[in-house]
């Protein structure tokens, strides 16, 4: 990997880490069209980039995450991150070879990219009439909102994806949603990134010098462009809804599948 191969993948991540087009989807599938080894270091850069992205939400989200003036809203706001990132932290150890493999496959994105894009281009017209605010999300929301984005260990699903759906079958508003999910990723992707790290350095000691400027860079561009996608979707989604992203992911998934079953390889194909 080179540093043009780092500031491709970092503005990747930081455009599709918070819209539902699956950030690890396109991040395989751009690893593979720049012909990059999925090696175990490529593996770790393109889990620890989401780095960058967390840093983004904590900056636009700063009051939400750090509001000490009033603590009782705060714990409840933290305990509902907690008990919503719960099911994918047991679930994403138990099944962690199984994911790995899938991680591999262009071809296994492909597929989930094209089966999401047919939800989400019908899933509007379904949540019409929600009208819960983020102050009104329970305890039980934000457990049904945790199991929802346990989908999402498959690459090509969309973390963002499957929780704002999550959210809005529980009745929440489409900022709502979207917000919850970018507020969820914070310790859902710093714990991925955590565990990624350990399982790196079982096997690799350390990272080069090298490597270590190359994974700065990644998340230095990640959370640049990731401040401008936020911004950019909660305006783009109040507006527009899902269907232009449904409709993004089988166009897509679709020329995937097509490159490959015509013999066209993806080099890791």
């Amino acid at each position: 990997m080179n540093w043009l191969d780092a500031i491709i993948l970092g503005i990747v991540e930081g455009v599709t880490e918070f819209l539902p087009i699956s950030s690890t989807g396109h991040l395989i599938i751009c690893t593979a069209l720049l012909g990059i080894p999925p090696d175990d270091f490529v593996k770790l850069f393109t889990v620890a980039i989401q780095l960058g992205a967390i840093l983004s939400v904590i900056v636009l989200y700063f009051k939400k995450f750090f509001n000490f003036s009033s603590k009782p809203h705060l714990i409840s706001f933290y305990l509902k991150l907690f008990i919503a990132f719960l099911p994918s932290a047991i679930i994403g150890v138990l099944l962690n070879d199984l994911i790995d493999k899938a991680l591999e496959s262009p071809v296994t994105v492909a597929v989930f990219l094209v089966l999401g894009g047919v939800f989400f281009v019908y899933s509007d017209k379904f949540f019409l009439n929600n009208r819960k605010n983020e102050q009104q999300i329970t305890y039980k929301n934000a457990f049904v909102i945790g199991l929802f984005q346990c989908i999402a260990m498959f690459p090509g699903v969309s973390r963002s994806g499957a929780t704002i759906i999550g959210g809005l079958f529980q009745k929440l508003t489409k900022k709502a949603a979207a917000e919850f999910s970018f507020f969820l990723a914070v310790p859902t992707m710093f714990g991925a990134t955590a565990k990624k790290l350990f399982d790196f350095y079982k096997t690799n000691p350390s990272l080069s010098n090298h490597e270590i400027k190359l994974l700065l860079v990644g998340n230095i561009v990640a959370f640049i462009v990731a401040i401008l996608a936020i911004k950019f979707f909660i305006n783009l989604l109040q507006k527009t809804g899902f269907a232009a992203y449904g409709w993004y992911r089988i166009i897509v998934g679709t020329i995937i599948l097509i490159l490959y079953f015509s013999g066209i390889s993806l080099q890791v194909l």
